[in-house]
């Protein structure tokens, strides 16, 4: 078994495309494609889809793919063990994160960007979407979620609790009417998510609220509302660690218009014994735990 054919196959089920192994593996594409094809006929099955978004692993290369990162955590054992690398110690190789689009831009990138700078040998791909990723489909190394995954052999934590509230501009604010009762609202303009592009019942808000007949704009991005809601647009229900910050925006109705979200981060278990993500989880945790206080602010602040 040719031990680069299986490092193309990694990289090509890590990365999704031939375009952005090859980049990973510095060769040509084509050079990519026929070392697959050559482990492929090895193997005497197709371990790759070809779709129009890139490649996907199929039935055989997910069963394929464990084994092959165990030989990867053997081969960086042995070349950590080696006199000549010690000086080179600590994580190396990708790691992939999937999350939300709000909390992985305004919280994770940051920090992980400083992860990096610790470990010159690691890399970080951060998926901040908006929409669900899945550890099945090997979308991601690491994914943070709304919901807490229910199947699959995955090791699942709970990263962090994050509230959210109620925010209107300010100047939007003093030029219609006062929100001082949930009634109220009857008065203004939403902004909220599509429902039916919506990745998760988790972030259904409004119709808590105050169901209203129309929306003045309705996003899958919750940076597209955010911004809307600083336009002057309407009200939206953000997260605080977002709209805090913000000294334009203010909360309405805080005592009734809060809610308390968690985010869950799992990983596959047989990943669990590679030093890059050992490195990255524990990471997230303590990232997680540093943030509390502006994920789960303590006091709110009244609207000006």
């Amino acid at each position: 078994m040719d031990w680069d054919n299986l490092r193309y196959f990694l990289e090509l089920a890590r990365c999704g495309t031939l375009a952005a192994a090859a980049r990973r593996t510095g060769v040509e594409h084509t050079t990519v494609a026929r070392r697959i094809q050559a482990l492929e006929k090895q193997m005497g099955a197709p371990l790759f889809a070809r779709e129009a978004a890139g490649h996907r692993l199929t039935e055989a290369g997910r069963q394929l793919l464990p084994a092959v990162e165990a030989m990867e955590a053997a081969v960086l054992g042995v070349e950590r063990a080696s006199p000549a690398n010690a000086a080179s110690s600590g994580p190396s190789g990708l790691v992939r994160v999937g999350v939300s689009e709000g909390f992985g831009t305004v919280v994770l990138a940051p920090q992980l960007a400083r992860l990096t700078q610790r470990h010159p040998h690691l890399s970080i791909d951060l998926l901040a979407l908006p929409r669900m990723l899945h550890l099945s489909r090997r979308e991601a190394d690491i994914v943070i979620s709304l919901e807490r995954p229910k199947r699959g052999s995955v090791i699942v934590t709970r990263l962090a609790d994050y509230r959210l509230y109620l925010y209107g501009q300010r100047e939007y604010l003093a030029r219609r009417p006062l929100v001082a009762r949930r009634e109220d609202l009857r008065h203004h303009d939403f902004i909220s998510y599509v429902d039916d592009l919506l990745f998760t019942k988790e972030l259904q808000f409004i119709d808590q609220l105050y169901p209203p007949e129309r929306f003045a704009l309705r996003s899958t991005s919750i940076t597209a509302q955010y911004e809307a809601v600083r336009a002057g647009a309407g009200l939206a229900v953000l997260p605080a660690f977002l709209a805090d910050r913000d000294p334009i925006l203010a909360r309405v109705l805080p005592q009734e218009a809060e809610f308390t979200r968690t985010f869950w981060m799992s990983m596959p278990a047989e990943a669990k014994h590679l030093a890059r993500m050992q490195a990255v989880w524990g990471f997230l945790k303590e990232v997680g735990q540093k943030e509390a206080g502006r994920l789960v602010p303590e006091a709110p602040h009244k609207p000006g």
